[in-house]
């Protein structure tokens, strides 16, 4: 990476903190990106959007300069600092927790070790007392009095609990592991943040911690995630990846896609005047901005969503799947009735004591600390496994679709798609099968791949055509955006919205869960509670934090 040359920048407020110029990379014959023109400024949150495989890590690796680019240059303003989010979770498991957080400052590190170094000597002659004065001085510029405090603020926040600050990173379990190297990216306040799927792995109540820190944080931010809610939170812009080209736009996600479908509808309707149109679009720029003021973010983070212009909104290029479930009749009055039940794994207590009944037009979602809860749960209410204690009756006029967490047993085996999928469907000709893989984006040739070379992307999209030939009036979905990129999320979320069955489902997608479900049951060891309300008003209610507290 190469610095800016003398006189590039004129203020804080304009000088660039990444600029890529010309930027390609090919693998092989393979273009990846060509001809990439982009500058990332400060105060600002660039989140990359792309269909899986499109390069969006790999954009992030080059800009690091993990991945040498095979054209162009990458410059920073000299002096200016780096972080990026470690992907290999093993990297520090010799390390205690805090020492790993520190570490994500390596210059303060290398000043800390230097000192110890110093002052550890037996004999300390004149020449360290000068040395050890310079070091004193970087320390103090780097806010190294604070270092540790920082460090400890950071995990405290996203939920490492102060009793795990000084064990061996290796002794914690996989998710907090991710939170800890979360805290290191995040460490030292870095002029340039790269942060690629940084809610992976966290539950909840984390990625809205995080969503509040990045909100407020005035540096540059570059972010890949297939969470709309948290792009929506945090970004100023987005960075489409889409058929060889990267392209910047102003907004956040929710812009990005509503405003590109909307051109999308004005291409597709040609009788509509030029100024119409343009109307049209000022209107909407209007009625989005006015929302985003209503945003967590800084004051001049909104007014960058306040700047937002037709000239940039175009019409999408993008592919999504058609997930269409019609249910094949009406479910009666009497859908689901869950009394008492209660599981264990290998002695630790998922929930006891779960009762509730499943009212006409129920959308649930299930939320618990503990996610083995919810595999459970749906497994014993499917009839994959039993309950220690308590009984469930499903209604007659029932049909079930499941969406489970594990699913890869399903694909162990080499028939084609079209073969695999006629296993659940009681109509086994090709033209109808096809139908059905068509809409999941299996084209041509495709549908003759065969079950186990698929991506985790492609295979739930055929456990996807798998429940939409059940024509069920009721979903179990467990997880369900696991593996999919936003295109395929956000047509999956649409088609629930309008689903007129009932769903019980488990996520970690914030936006999934606040526009499908209408009712929330938190289960835990200690209890359930069970309210009929949207996703953001259970979590932001405070009489609720404390109950909550007490399940587990």
């Amino acid at each position: 990476m190469q610095p800016l040359p003398h006189g590039a920048f004129f203020s804080i407020n304009n000088y660039l903190m990444i600029n890529v110029s010309n930027l390609s990379i090919q693998f092989g014959k393979r273009i990846l990106f060509q001809d990439v023109n982009l500058n990332f400024t400060p105060g600002n949150c660039y989140g990359i959007i792309g269909a899986n495989g499109a390069g969006k890590s790999t954009f992030l690796k080059i800009l690091s300069g993990e991945v040498e680019n095979t054209k162009g240059t990458i410059s920073m303003v000299p002096g200016e600092r780096m972080s990026v989010l470690k992907q290999n979770h093993a990297e520090f498991d010799d390390q205690e927790v805090l020492v790993t957080v520190l570490m994500g400052h390596s210059e303060l590190w290398q000043v800390m070790n230097e000192k110890d170094a110093l002052y550890s000597k037996t004999e300390f002659t004149e020449e360290d007392g000068h040395k050890a004065s310079e070091l004193e001085e970087k320390f103090a510029e780097m806010n190294g009095w604070n270092a540790e405090s920082e460090a400890a603020s950071l995990l405290s926040g996203l939920g490492i609990r102060e009793e795990l600050h000084h064990v061996l990173l290796r002794n914690l379990e996989g998710k907090d592991k991710v939170k800890v190297l979360l805290a290191q990216a995040l460490f030292g306040r870095p002029d340039n943040l790269l942060l690629d799927e940084p809610t992976n792995d966290l539950d909840l109540d984390t990625v809205n911690w995080l969503e509040g820190y990045l909100s407020n944080f005035d540096n540059t931010v570059l972010v890949v995630s297939h969470d709309r809610h948290f792009l929506d939170s945090i970004c100023t812009h987005i960075v489409d990846i889409d058929f060889g080209k990267i392209q910047l736009f102003s907004g956040n996600y929710s812009f990005w896609y509503e405003s590109s479908q909307l051109a999308l509808r004005q291409m597709q309707t040609q009788n509509k005047k030029i100024e119409e149109r343009r109307k049209e679009l000022q209107e909407f720029i209007a009625r989005f901005s006015a929302n985003a003021s209503k945003s967590k973010q800084t004051t001049s983070r909104k007014k960058m969503l306040e700047k937002l212009n037709i000239e940039e909104i175009r019409p999408s290029t993008r592919k999504y799947p058609g997930i269409i479930f019609t249910p094949g009749r009406e479910p009666g009055n009497s859908i689901l009735e869950v009394t008492n039940l209660g599981k264990s794994i290998h002695g630790t207590v998922l929930f006891r004591n779960l009762s509730f009944t499943m009212m006409k037009d129920d959308k649930i979602v299930f939320l618990s600390r503990n996610t083995r809860a919810m595999t459970a749960l749906f497994e014993i209410l499917k009839g994959h496994d039993e309950a220690d204690e308590g009984t469930f009756i499903w209604g007659q006029t029932i049909l079930k679709a499941y969406l489970p967490l594990e699913y890869d047993h399903l694909f162990q085996t080499d028939i084609s798609l079209t073969d695999w999928l006629a296993q659940f469907s009681d109509d086994t000709s090709e033209l109808y099968l096809r139908g059905y893989l068509g809409k999941m984006l299996f084209s041509g040739e495709e549908i003759y791949k065969k079950a186990n070379v698929l991506s985790g992307g492609e295979k739930v999209r055929c456990m996807i055509a798998r429940m939409m030939i059940r024509n069920a009036n009721v979903m179990l979905l467990d997880s369900p955006t696991n593996h999919l990129d936003l295109e395929s999320i956000q047509a999956f979320n649409n088609t629930l919205i309008k689903f007129k069955g009932n769903i019980l489902m488990s996520s970690h997608d914030h936006e999934f869960i606040q526009t499908v479900c209408n009712r929330v049951i938190e289960i835990g060891p200690n209890g359930m509670i069970d309210k009929l309300m949207n996703y953001d008003d259970y979590i932001n209610d405070e009489r609720l934090k404390e109950q909550r507290q007490k399940l587990y």
